[in-house]
């Protein structure tokens, strides 16, 4: 079945291109191309009407757009290697690299992580729709490390319920710009849209749709510009520990979104360890992995 989304232009937003706005808008749902494919097909509507496409918004003007019933064939299964760290009848355990998207979007259906689990195995939880089967967490692009998949939808559910309880260990590695002076600190503000740039989350107070987040760290080594820390999650918000850091001045080396590219190609950060009890033998495991090859030679040398 088509869906349709019907949004209406905030306070703040106007003058903003309307193509802009729609990938501003819904950038974690759909890819800007396939937003941009839609404005001309005439999916898109403003107050009613096909708009051009180089409209500028203004506040008070409702944007209405038909998402086609998806093509069952569309995921397509992928000879990708995977890392598989762990595997058994009910979840994989699986250490992605950085670079790849973790689940597809609407016109971005190949190289996901996702294709490489449809090439791997035949049975995935469906309880997150057909673009991210298996799918209980995610990584964004950029980061490296384990990520949990399920099997099954009863494993999917059990899985999903400790993370939505926060019983989850998840500890990530992060290479961050400066000294850090504390050697322990917990960071708990809220984090929500940013209103100046809509591709970004940031830490905002009077924003009644922001949500509560926790970060919790600790100094492993200190190399004098940089630093290395060991970062917890209390709660898992897009961007979370990338905002969090960068709010309190030291953004995650080669991160650009938050802080500043430098000589690296993707954020120094690394799900290291992830913990959780198993869905059907309810025995706690717990696994780990190495930096990728670009941070561990940081670590190991102290130079950039």
């Amino acid at each position: 079945m088509e869906a349709v989304f019907k949004v209406t232009v905030g306070a703040g937003i106007r003058g903003r291109r309307l193509d802009k706005f729609l990938a501003e808008h819904f950038e974690k749902d759909f890819s800007r191309v396939f937003l941009q494919k839609l404005l001309k097909k005439g999916k898109v509507l403003l107050n009613g009407e096909i708009p051009k496409r180089h409209h500028m918004v203004k506040t008070g003007e409702t944007v209405e757009i038909t998402i086609p019933s998806p093509e069952k064939s569309v995921i397509r299964p992928e000879k990708i290697r995977l890392n598989i760290v762990y595997e058994d009848k009910h979840l994989l355990v699986v250490n992605k690299p950085q670079g790849m998207v973790t689940h597809p979007a609407p016109g971005n259906y190949s190289g996901t992580l996702v294709n490489a689990l449809l090439a791997h195995c035949k049975d995935l939880s469906g309880i997150n729709g057909v673009l991210k089967p298996g799918i209980v967490h995610r990584l964004d692009k950029g980061t490296s490390g384990l990520l949990l998949v399920a099997k099954n939808d009863d494993a999917h559910k059990k899985l999903a319920k400790q993370f939505k309880d926060k019983t989850t260990k998840r500890v990530y590695l992060a290479l961050v710009d400066g000294n850090v002076e504390l050697d322990n600190g917990i960071i708990e503000l809220p984090i929500g849209r940013s209103s100046r740039d809509r591709m970004k989350m940031a830490v905002k107070f009077d924003d009644e749709r922001s949500k509560t987040a926790i970060t919790r760290y600790k100094v492993i080594k200190r190399y004098g510009p940089f630093t290395l820390l060991e970062c917890r999650l209390g709660t898992g918000r897009t961007h979370q520990i990338r905002v969090h850091l960068a709010y309190i001045g030291h953004s995650i080396l080669g991160d650009e979104k938050y802080g500043t590219k430098g000589n690296f190609k993707f954020p120094m950060l690394h799900a290291a360890m992830i913990g959780f009890i198993h869905p059907a033998t309810k025995k706690f495991m717990e696994f780990s992995s190495k930096p990728p090859k670009e941070m561990a030679r940081v670590i190991k040398s102290g130079k950039l």
